[in-house]
């Protein structure tokens, strides 16, 4: 039977069936007539051989994922090609099919990793999700391998979530494959990873490679033997050196030698490693000069276990290719050790061209190195690069510390990473400034390096203080590429390098200066603790700020830090895992007191810690019921002026959050919204830092939803587009988009909020589905969107993300009533809005207060005007009173008494009003309205 002929318009039909959308959102997605989707649903219909349009959409969805492309495998492609192996990649093939978790084990240099690649390669297709290939040999410590495995997946740190957890959710309902290679470097930290992953991602099955097992779970272990050598001439270790010795030499030894080249392969044991470095050798000595060259080597490996003697085998071979160097070569080979990376030539200058090396001659020898695959050459977008396989790499260091040139090559590693990061700050300032450049791939090029840097310097006393400058230099570099945790990491590090030089100094000058230092860094990593949204932190690394500003005998600056702390257990509750006891945090305001000198930093922050613990500002959970809103008001405008003051905008801007806050507990919208607003221009210039960004992030998610509670539609959906594309939330498009999606629902943005609503639910998921008084009401607001289209199986979904991402209370008495209620309103079902929303706002204030106030009460009109409910009138100039100045609710106010005074030409006539204000579907509906009113 022939394929049916589907025409491009068609195709279009049927993909958006796929999606369940009616013929009336298709024919508005396509710019077409409701009568040509007919058509074409007709012809699909008929040309499918299907009964209905259910048949036709299931049809869409298959379609739709046989023509999806599956991932490509993101696994390197080796240079040279694979030769032999074949029952072990069937057997470890086998293996990895029935469980979950393989480890393939051997002795470096046996061809772990090349078999795991050509395994994972062809296992590839069974994995609908991807293969994705992780070297963990260059991962500074154990601590690095969760991030190691994120950079590689993409995956970015969630607020409130380490890593580990950011890469299982990422992969929680995925079908991957992991491969993660040289797991011996980091087992440590492997093993509790690949617990946690394998526990909350049953679709996700792992191959390592390691010279031991790893010990965890699940696990099931494939030793990899040497190559097979049966068979003589014919093996598949004579097969390897052939191939090798052959791409070295450009022909093929003579096949009257093979017998003589598995006497060779025989010597080595098999061993991969060993086989193709004696094959480099074979252009210039041949079968005699290799024979004539191991024997000697070869003969110290009788006895001992037959293991042993396979490690010493590619020792052996590899003392013999080292001797054979030049020294000029040997130093060079020992030195670049250093690098974890793949380098350039002109690293390598800068890091191994010390006496006797000539730096003229480091190229040179890099590529005599290269010829004796001791080397391999990586190219690369930014030049050619070099790099020692990990068991050369070890090999060379080795050498390193015999030859007592460690301390020189490691500390010539260090001054060029030092180096290489002052040139990375200098390029991210630059491309903040220029919007220009790529310093991002520096970056990644060169931060292994760093890290390794950094923990060899960090553990020798005469090189800490280049140890607490990378610590910092990295810390800065971590925080412009998002990696948050790290930054927080290294700025903690740098606190403890300093405290470490604190105690060693031999001055008190000396001493208060490292303290000083120590407690600034410990500020810093507070401040980013903010952008993560973990607030324990944030509150203990204030309070161990505090204590190193004592030890720098700075008690104005500890003062600031204790009152700081105060305030985060009070304006971010929220964040907390434990919140410290009510007592706790009044008797660090004590302290606080106690210490403050009277400066303007100091008394500002002590009026923001007693604006937020004894007034409770932030309306956080500890807050006493019996302070008076105009009270709360009074605090936040002395703690205001007293930051203005001070000239510290990020300050200021946290009091203006207080102030926000405040304004909104009394009943003031516009007022609240206007603090917010000054929160976003303050801002707008400030240095991007961590504390900064923090502020600015807060700032524009309050700014929009003040906006919204006021009205102010378009200048919400501004700054809600501002917030989803700020760097800081680049990663957590949840919290980037949920304001932005209320304020496009209430603006009647249907297509924009199923766009956006698509890139919330893959990051709210992706993020381990957290709750927040933020993600709620998106997610709400979502579903009223596909309750207006009429689509309730969409809503049912939304609301239930809905029940998940925020609180049960908030829904059934704030924002969810208003959103339920207006679907309900526009389905004609007036009583059930009405009864969805029966509480008059003063009983359910503590709900709808700040955002939802003006929005419930105009709603809650609407739904009693249209029900025929007998207050509606005395509800209706109740509600006038209370939304004055909010352009939409005010319209819809209008619209009401339109409506209950049966003027249908007012009623069409509020359309116009709410185009103005920016509201598309309110707008729609009063023409809707007004006809069925007949006014037409």
């Amino acid at each position: 039977m022939p394929t049916p002929v589907i025409s491009p318009r068609e195709a279009d039909v049927l993909a958006l069936l796929g999606e369940h959308l009616s013929n009336a959102e298709i024919a508005a997605r396509l710019f077409i007539s409701v009568r040509t989707v007919e058509s074409h649903t007709s012809a699909l219909l008929r040309k499918l051989a299907l009964p209905d349009r259910r048949a036709l959409s299931r049809r869409a969805v298959e379609l739709a994922r046989a023509e999806r492309p599956r991932p490509a495998p993101a696994l390197p492609a080796p240079l040279t090609a694979f030769v032999g192996r074949e029952r072990e990649r069937a057997a470890l093939a086998a293996l990895l099919a029935d469980h979950r978790q393989v480890t393939a084990v051997g002795p470096g240099g046996v061809g772990k990793t090349r078999l795991a690649l050509a395994v994972a390669a062809g296992a590839a297709d069974g994995f609908a999700d991807g293969v994705w290939f992780v070297d963990l040999a260059p991962v500074a410590g154990p601590d690095r391998v969760a991030a190691a495995v994120a950079a590689v997946l993409g995956v970015g740190e969630q607020p409130g979530q380490g890593l580990d957890e950011a890469v299982c959710a990422a992969l929680a309902e995925r079908r991957a494959l992991l491969v993660l290679d040289n797991c011996e470097q980091v087992r440590d930290g492997v093993a509790p990873f690949l617990e946690r992953l394998l526990a909350a991602c049953p679709q996700v099955r792992v191959l390592a490679t390691s010279r031991a097992r790893l010990l965890v779970p699940f696990e099931r272990v494939f030793p990899v033997p040497p190559l097979s050598r049966d068979g003589g001439g014919t093996s598949e270790a004579v097969a390897l050196f052939v191939e090798r010795a052959t791409a070295a030499a450009g022909a093929a030894p003579d096949p009257a030698l093979r017998d003589g080249i598995a006497a060779v392969c025989e010597r080595l044991d098999g061993m991969a490693l060993a086989i193709e470095l004696a094959a480099a050798r074979w252009p210039t000595l041949g079968l005699d000069g290799l024979r004539a060259g191991l024997s000697d080597q070869l003969r110290i490996l009788a006895g001992g276990p037959r293991a042993d003697e396979r490690h010493r085998s590619v020792r052996a071979v590899l003392d013999w290719s080292h001797d054979l160097l030049e020294p000029a070569d040997r130093a060079l080979l020992r030195r670049v050790s250093a690098f974890v990376l793949p380098f350039t030539a002109g690293a390598a200058v800068a890091v191994a061209g010390f006496a006797p090396l000539d730096p003229g001659a480091v190229a040179d020898g890099l590529g005599r190195l290269a010829e004796q695959s001791l080397l391999t050459v990586v190219p690369s977008a930014h030049g050619t690069r070099y790099r020692a396989q990990e068991t050369i790499r070890q090999y060379g260091a080795e050498l390193l510390d015999g030859a007592g040139e460690s301390a020189r090559a490691r500390g010539r590693h260090l001054d060029w990473c030092l180096s290489g990061a002052d040139g990375l700050a200098r390029a991210a300032d630059k491309e903040r400034q220029l919007r220009e450049g790529d310093w991002q791939a520096g970056f990644d090029a060169l931060a292994e390096e760093l890290r390794t840097a950094l923990a060899w310097a960090a553990e020798r006393p005469e090189r800490r203080p280049d140890a607490r400058r990378l610590a910092l230099g990295l810390a800065g570099l971590a925080f412009d590429r998002h990696l948050l945790g790290e930054a927080q990491q290294r700025l903690e590090q740098a606190a403890a390098l300093a405290s470490a030089l604190a105690d060693g100094s031999s001055t008190d000058a000396v001493d208060a200066t490292d303290a000083a230092d120590a407690a600034d860094a410990l500020r810093e990593a507070a401040r980013v603790a903010g952008c993560r949204r973990l607030g324990d932190d944030m509150y203990r690394l204030h309070r161990a700020a505090a204590a190193a500003a004592l030890d720098a005998g700075d008690p104005a600056g500890a003062a600031r830090d204790l009152a700081t702390a105060a305030t985060v257990a009070h304006r971010f509750s929220s964040t907390f895992a434990r919140l410290p006891a009510a007592a706790e945090v009044t008797a660090l305001l004590a302290r606080a007191r106690e210490l403050a000198d009277g400066s303007a930093t100091a008394s500002a922050a002590l009026a923001l810690a007693e604006a937020a613990v004894l007034a409770d500002a932030y309306g956080s959970v500890q807050g006493s019921p019996d302070n008076t809103a105009r009270e709360t008001v009074g605090y936040a405008e002395r703690a205001v002026d007293l930051a203005r003051r001070a000239g510290d905008p990020v300050a200021e801007s946290a009091a203006l959050d207080a102030l926000s806050g405040a304004h909104s507990w009394a009943g003031e919208p516009f007022a609240a919204a206007a603090a917010a607003r000054r929160r976003v221009e303050l801002l707008a210039l400030a240095p991007r830092t961590p504390a900064t960004a923090h502020e600015q992030v807060d700032a524009l998610a309050m700014a929009a939803a003040t906006a919204i509670g006021v009205g102010e539609l378009d200048r919400a959906r501004q700054w809600g587009r501002r917030l989803a594309g700020h760097p800081l939330t680049a990663e957590v498009g949840h919290h980037a988009t949920s304001w932005l999606l209320v304020a496009d629902a209430f603006a009647g943005q249907e297509e924009d909020v199923l766009a956006g609503g698509a890139r919330f639910l893959e990051a709210w998921e992706q993020g381990g589905r957290p709750r927040s008084f933020s993600l709620g009401p998106a997610a709400a607001a979502v579903a009223m969107v596909h309750g207006l289209r009429g689509d309730d199986g969409a809503r049912a979904s939304w609301l239930a993300v809905a029940g998940r991402a925020g609180t049960e209370e908030e829904h059934r008495h704030g924002y969810g009533a208003v959103f339920d209620a207006t679907v309900l309103l526009d389905r004609g079902e007036a009583g059930a809005a009405l009864e969805r929303i029966s509480p008059a706002p003063e009983e359910v204030w503590k709900w709808v207060s700040w955002v939802w106030l003006h929005w419930y009460a105009a709603v809650r009109v609407e739904a009693s005007v249209l029900s025929g409910h007998p207050e509606a009138r005395e509800r209706l100039a109740e509600a006038r009173a209370a939304v004055a100045g909010n352009p939409v609710a005010a319209a819809q106010l209008d619209r009401a008494q339109a409506l209950l005074d049966g003027d249908p030409a007012r009623v069409r006539a509020s359309s116009a009003a709410f185009a103005e204000a920016g509201s598309r579907y309110q707008s729609a509906r009063s023409l809707r309205l007004a006809d069925a009113a007949g006014g037409g």
